[in-house]
């Protein structure tokens, strides 16, 4: 199975996924199994990548704008989940039901906050988390 993990900001995950500093080397197929949607429960935000081959340039231009603000990211415990074999019908496909490319965001405590049918930047995931209730609480933040 095509499936990768790009953890970001989870030290106490590190022993189970694959931590990649680059693009290229978070399409590389892992020996371990990521870990699923929920062990992340209320742990990390999941950022799901689905596409319908690692070759799919969408899936490159995403990965590459997540790795322009890799730091924003591990900021907001936000861990990178990627799934570009449709035909293995893993958990993630199950449980979010992608059709080609598409990202989706999950909060803490497990809901859908968003579903991006294009690649989308990591400044507007990060605006996106920014305005969750979740993180307001985080940073002590009033503004709505």
């Amino acid at each position: 199975m095509k499936l990768s993990c790009l953890a970001l900001g989870l030290a106490a995950l590190a022993a189970t996924v694959t931590v990649a500093q680059t693009p290229a080397a978070a399409v590389q197929t892992e020996t371990e199994a990521p870990p699923s949607l929920d062990e992340l429960l209320w742990v990390a935000r999941p950022l799901v990548v689905f596409a319908d081959s690692p070759n799919d340039p969408r899936f490159q231009q995403q990965l590459r704008m997540l790795d322009e603000r890799i730091d924003d990211l591990t900021d907001r415990d936000v861990v990178v989940l990627t799934d570009s074999a449709p035909d293995a019908a893993g958990p993630l496909r199950t449980a979010l039901r992608p059709r080609g490319f598409g990202v989706v965001l999950i909060d803490r405590d497990g809901s859908v906050v968003r579903r991006f049918p294009t690649p989308v930047s990591a400044r507007e995931i990060v605006n996106q988390i920014d305005r969750l209730p979740s993180r307001r609480e985080e940073t002590g933040s009033r503004r709505p």
